[in-house]
């Protein structure tokens, strides 16, 4: 079974934006966690699989 990153994107942003909607205060984490991860896939796209 295999997912593609284009069904991933959406999934993580809409579970961000229930958390962000549930405690306002995660939202910086939840950015800086976003951008890392789209950094490091764009760096190294073997690690996207």
């Amino acid at each position: 079974m295999t997912i593609s990153t284009l069904a991933i994107t959406p999934l993580i942003s809409l579970i961000a934006g229930v958390l962000i909607l549930v405690m306002p205060r995660l939202l910086n984490y939840i950015v800086a966690l976003y951008l890392i991860v789209v950094g490091l896939l764009g760096l190294f796209p073997q690690l996207a699989g």
